[in-house]
């Protein structure tokens, strides 16, 4: 038996547990599809759906789900001209896309009987090595040999180099364990005090009023962070990209 199936069904790290949906093996691999992967699945087709849906039949007055649409696209571009400038365009589609998987994953996990993807670091570590892994070529490729110079602040006396250099050369390679965690232990952090919460709602019966109110307005805060952590992935994510491009330090 796994260690998830020793997770009791009342725990609040039960709503964590990957939970297989078939048992398949191909050539000696496990390629059984997880209840990870369907939400993942599912976050791309409701983000596909929905802008194309709201975008089929343009209007020049737009309506309600249109104008959504259109702040939710103006919104990526214009936080890709203020960090990363005009350069930046190319990379409209990557960072778009990478928003809109989080944010539909994050809204998704807060559906009752749901299920938050993002609540994983193996999925919050793989998007941060592909940003990480992205960035690094982008910065090779643009600059050469010159990309090194990232990790040699301007201003540093030549003294002090033996110093900074390993310093910065380690806090580069944190950044997709720093850019992974954040979003992983907001996600996992909440969901388990809405869980924690909501056992005392059903074992307090008709004098758990007072915490279902503050399960409501934790619910609230919920979705308001949802949005907001895939807003700081995202813009960090643009930084990134920046830093790669003009080699700012």
């Amino acid at each position: 038996m796994t260690a998830e199936r020793h997770i009791d069904h009342g725990s609040p790290m039960h709503q964590f547990v990957i939970g297989r949906l078939n048992d398949w093996q191909l050539g000696g691999f496990d390629i059984s599809f997880s209840k990870a992967a369907a939400f993942m699945f599912g976050a791309v087709i409701v983000a596909t759906l929905f802008l194309v849906l709201t975008t089929s039949r343009r209007a020049m007055v737009p309506g309600r789900w249109q104008s959504v649409a259109e702040l939710w696209y103006e919104f990526i571009a214009d936080m890709i001209k203020e960090t990363i400038g005009g350069e930046g365009r190319k990379y409209f589609p990557f960072v778009f896309s990478l928003f809109s998987f989080i944010v539909i994953c994050n809204l998704l996990g807060m559906l009752p009987y749901s299920y938050t993807v993002t609540s994983h670091i193996a999925v919050t570590i793989t998007l941060a090595l592909a940003v990480f892994a992205l960035t690094t070529f982008i910065g090779i490729t643009r600059h050469g040999t010159r990309f090194l110079s990232f990790f040699v602040p301007k201003g540093v006396p030549l003294v002090m180099l033996f110093l900074v250099v390993p310093i910065e050369v380690l806090s580069y390679f944190m950044r997709p364990i720093s850019h992974s965690v954040r979003l992983f232990a907001n996600m996992t952090a909440g969901h388990t005090m809405l869980k924690v919460f909501g056992g005392f709602v059903v074992q307090m019966g008709v004098f758990g009023v007072l915490p279902f109110a503050l399960i409501v307005a934790l619910t609230g805060l919920e979705v308001a962070i949802a949005v907001l952590q895939a807003y700081v992935f995202t813009i960090l994510t643009c930084l990134y990209l920046n830093d790669a491009i003009h080699l700012e330090h």
